[in-house]
């Protein structure tokens, strides 16, 4: 089972396990990361799964759709590593992934 890394807005690092299939926002949730919600269920139509995936795992993903990067228009602080964690299957070679959280607006 691969293993992911999310690392919240202090700095600090949370590995867990990623079944195969699911979703990074589903791992996200079922983890509760902070700031991932994931209001619309993993749809592409909220963008409460916000998260940043920085090099040199982002050139590993393919770029996002164009309903994902419409949506990433709206997010608070987008950068060019921006995603929605709903729109990433995770799959094996995802072993060891680095995913970054933004801070929650509020």
């Amino acid at each position: 089972m691969p293993t992911i890394t999310f690392v919240d807005p202090a700095g600090r690092r949370h590995i867990v396990e990623a079944p195969v299939g699911k979703t990074l926002m589903q791992v996200a949730v079922d983890h509760l990361m902070p700031g991932v919600a994931g209001d619309c269920g993993g749809c592409c139509s909220c963008a409460t799964c916000h998260a940043y995936v920085p090099s040199p795992w982002a050139e590993q993903l393919a770029p996002p759709e164009e309903d994902e990067d419409m949506m990433l228009e709206g997010v608070i602080d987008r950068r060019p590593t921006s995603r929605l964690s709903c729109q990433i299957a995770i799959v094996d070679a995802l072993d060891g992934l680095i995913v970054e959280l933004p801070a929650v607006a509020g």
